[in-house]
């Protein structure tokens, strides 16, 4: 019989292991939350705009690349990994802070952290995954959850602050090295170890060749193609529809305090889809999300210029269904791909999905100039539409029993 973690331990681990994820992460979107007055100071166009964004989703998956071939979360400790991520991307947006003045630079020192972001992560879930056999789904949807409070982080920060753009970066560079502390300090691994694994580069397909965990990474790119071209393009939406009507505001917030309570709230949905997906299924709820983000994201333009309090409510659903999902697929992999490989197959499904969302995150732009804000996120519902079809198809096979103990 497998031993079970000891209550208070894993759940300490589960606090202390998202506090340093949501602190490490708030390097990911530092740029975008100051990206009207980077666009201001260096005279920026779409294309710039969309390239400090892009940039570290080209770095992320670079490093995750290089970490899946290397086999890096199984054959080094993720722990370690995760600290020197955190103080290495911490240190590429601190130059960016401290001395860049022009796009050129940035785009090199935003890769890096999103390079260095990739052992942040996958590295993150692998841990906790070895203190929870049961309940899986939940304690990844909390730190995922974690992640995405992280990710909005910077634009509180600048909603209500006021800080320059400069002092934002350092604020979000502070907090993940204070994360690297918490890592250091308090967190490792749990009881319920993978088996040690060897440098093995072919492991970095093997995702993808096993029929359950490559219906989840289907699932899992379906949801990517939404997620972060939401996250990325959300806050300007709300800066936009606020300005076409010509006044209000969001019940009282700017729209940079609004991105962060739709982009934030998602970590309510995080929670609670983790407890929903261990008590009914992973592929019941990752597809009732799929169908509630992929209608709001079809349907939200048409609030473009509304009253603010509809359009606010609209993005906030979305916010809580966009993300609600994305914890289980990552919590499928832990259940479906080869038990000594957990860390690389994470990483892997991870980078095929940031991979996709280059395309989305760039796709956004030119629909917007075409087809104007009452269309331009509706193409983006067909990635739900794919990932739906995706975990359907899980759902009806055998290896669907070994998610969350036979609960499909």
């Amino acid at each position: 019989m497998k031993s079970r973690a000891p209550v208070a331990p894993r759940w300490r681990a589960l606090t202390l292991l998202s506090l340093a994820e949501l602190l490490t992460l708030s390097l990911w979107f530092s740029a975008s939350a100051v990206l009207p007055a980077l666009s201001s100071a260096w005279q920026l166009g779409d294309g710039g705009r969309a390239g400090l964004t892009l940039a570290v989703q080209l770095g992320f998956i670079a490093g995750t690349v290089a970490s899946a071939v290397g086999n890096l979360p199984d054959v080094l400790s993720p722990r370690l990994v995760m600290i020197w991520s955190a103080i290495l991307g911490a240190a590429a947006n601190g130059v960016l802070a401290l001395w860049v003045d022009s796009l050129g630079p940035a785009l090199i020192l935003r890769a890096l952290t999103g390079f260095f972001m990739a052992g942040a992560y996958p590295p993150a879930m692998k841990i906790m995954a070895t203190w929870f056999e049961r309940g899986r789904g939940f304690a990844i949807g909390v730190l995922v959850g974690a992640l995405t409070v992280g990710s909005a982080a910077p634009h509180l920060i600048r909603g209500l602050t006021g800080l320059s753009w400069r002092h934002v970066l350092l604020a979000a560079s502070a907090l993940a090295l204070v994360g690297a502390g918490i890592i250091l300090g308090f967190v490792h691994e749990g009881p319920h170890r993978f088996p040690a694994a060897r440098f093995d580069a072919r492991m970095a397909v093997a995702v993808f060749r096993e029929r359950g965990a490559r219906l989840a990474s289907l699932g899992y790119l379906g949801h990517m193609w939404e997620l972060y071209a939401m996250w990325a393009w959300i806050g300007v939406f709300l800066a936009d529809s606020l300005h076409a009507r010509g006044r209000g505001d969001y019940a009282g917030m700017n729209a940079s305090t609004a991105t962060f309570l739709v982009v934030a709230l998602g970590a309510v949905g995080c929670v609670v889809g983790g407890a929903v997906a261990d008590r009914l299924g992973r592929t019941a709820l990752t597809i009732a999300a799929l169908v509630v983000s992929g209608a709001c994201a079809a349907t939200i333009g048409l609030t473009f210029g509304a009253p603010p309090v509809v359009t606010l409510a609209v993005a906030v659903l979305w916010g809580i269904s966009v993300i609600a999902d994305s914890a289980q697929f990552s919590t499928a992999i832990t259940e479906l791909a080869p038990p000594a490989y957990v860390g690389t197959a994470l990483t892997t499904q991870t980078c095929a999905g940031f991979a996709l969302t280059m395309a989305s995150i760039w796709l956004i732009p030119p629909l917007q100039r075409s087809l104007g804000w009452r269309w331009a996120f509706a193409a983006l519902a067909i990635g739900p539409l794919f990932g739906i079809t995706a975990m359907a198809r899980l759902r009806r096979v055998p290896e669907s029993l070994r998610l969350a103990g036979g609960r499909r």
